[in-house]
């Protein structure tokens, strides 16, 4: 085992197996958070494939050859803990909130699946009608869920951030037990996973408890190596529009291709959260400013830079058009803002408020205890280090006037997006 002395009072370690461990220290209830994250996601899954790795998370609830189907749910509810799983782009997770002193059980069952996880046709076939059934009731009849999914297409056309996290119909139906277990065994390593414990939990302790756990887990090898195409530069302005006679209010939505916390050059993601924040963060942001209260054309309006990947990534500004405004007036009016906001520049007290605002949400994420072991896992399972989780405040705070117009005019100004229109089925077209 080899430790990484910790910045703070976090704790890093990395097992023999190759298993990381980051300890979250808080001693403030008796409670622990205890998560496992795998390196894969659904940008992982293989080409026709596409919907895999959201399957084998339901899959991996159906028991082991020493823990029948239910047993580890059944505990978990047994002693008053909590637990679910989530699938994104470019990680898997699962996790448990439960007293103290059933941390070790809940490892010693996680450690079990990571290896021992067993299936039959009769368990995979009626599992993949519930995701079916999911994808109909979730994407197949919401039209907002529709324009999503098409606007993320036309985004990532090359890219597999282009495909839903729960896959694409027609090939949901085609997946089978020997996909699951392929993905699986490819996958489900020590070497390829995180464990994050928050709470009521001391590290060497902690350690201890993964040791005796985790710790039998053999180790595989060498983690997999995810390959990925890169998506291809384009020049084209693209409009996605989707009608339907559900739709009863309308919407505008604009993405734009932009560097992630992973590929973007030092300093540009912090600018471009900043930038979020300050056109689309709230009721006293740009946009919400002059579309929704001095020309009242929308009834909301935000904008978000998501740079939590692993690949290039998106910012998106969206509206909610005011009754009678038609969404290609809000295509306009965006513009116009857009290029008002470069030609003033940046208002200082409003870039303090916006970078005082995002520093104070990370400072209150720390007395959640599920939120810190989200924030840790999410960025060691993108390739992200301690350091680079705890230095974030002060980057964020590091942020000044010209980097965030820089970072505007870089990779929004005149720069190729996709534009969503969602209308209802008989709207002339915009």
């Amino acid at each position: 085992m080899t430790a990484n002395p910790p910045a703070s009072k976090v704790a890093h370690f990395t097992m023999k197996n190759g298993l990381e461990v980051v300890v979250i220290p808080d001693h403030r209830a008796p409670v622990v958070t205890h998560m496992v994250w795998y390196r894969n996601g659904a940008a992982d899954d293989p080409q026709g494939k596409s919907g895999i790795a959201h399957f084998l998370e339901h899959l991996m609830f159906k028991g082991t050859a020493l823990h029948p189907k239910g047993a580890f749910s059944e505990y978990v509810a047994s002693v008053g803990g909590h637990e679910n799983a989530f699938t994104g782009p470019d990680f898997t997770a699962y996790f448990q909130q439960v007293a103290k002193e059933h941390l070790r059980t809940c490892m010693a069952f996680e450690a079990d699946r990571m290896t021992g996880l067993v299936l039959t046709d009769d368990v995979v076939a009626p599992e993949r009608d519930v995701v079916l059934e999911e994808r109909r009731m979730h994407c197949d009849t919401d039209p907002g869920a529709q324009l999503g999914e098409a606007v993320q297409a036309t985004l990532f056309t090359h890219h597999p951030y282009g495909v839903p996290i729960i896959g694409w119909g027609h090939e949901i139906e085609g997946l089978g037990r020997e996909d699951a277990l392929a993905y699986y065994h490819r996958f489900y390593t020590p070497e390829n996973a995180i464990l994050v414990v928050a709470g009521d939990a001391a590290p060497e302790e902690t350690l201890k408890l993964a040791e005796e756990t985790y710790g039998k887990v053999p180790a595989r090898g060498a983690a997999p190596v995810r390959v990925r195409p890169a998506e291809p530069p384009t020049v084209a302005d693209r409009l996605v529009t989707v009608r339907d006679q559900k739709v009863q209010q309308p919407n505008w939505q604009r993405h734009w291709l932009v560097p992630s916390c992973r590929t973007a050059a030092p300093g540009e993601p912090e600018a471009l959260d900043v930038l979020g924040h300050l056109i689309g963060g709230g009721q006293t942001s740009v946009l919400y400013r002059e579309l929704v209260i001095e020309e009242k054309l929308a009834v909301s309006a935000w904008a978000y830079y998501h740079g939590t990947a692993l690949d290039q990534s998106r910012f998106i500004a969206n509206a909610t058009p005011a009754p009678g405004v038609t969404l290609e007036t809000l295509d306009k009016a965006f513009d116009r803002v857009l290029a008002k906001f470069l030609a003033d520049g940046v208002d200082e007290a409003a870039l303090e408020r916006a970078k005082t605002r995002l520093v104070a949400d990370a400072v209150y994420a720390r007395d959640s205890q599920s939120d810190l072991a989200r924030w840790y896992g999410s960025s060691l399972a993108l390739g992200q280090t301690i350091r680079d989780v705890e230095e974030w405040p002060a980057r964020i705070d590091a942020v000044d006037a010209k980097a965030v117009l820089d970072a505007a005019r870089k990779w929004l100004d005149r720069r190729p997006a996709v534009t969503g229109h969602l209308l209802p089925l008989d709207a002339e077209a915009a």
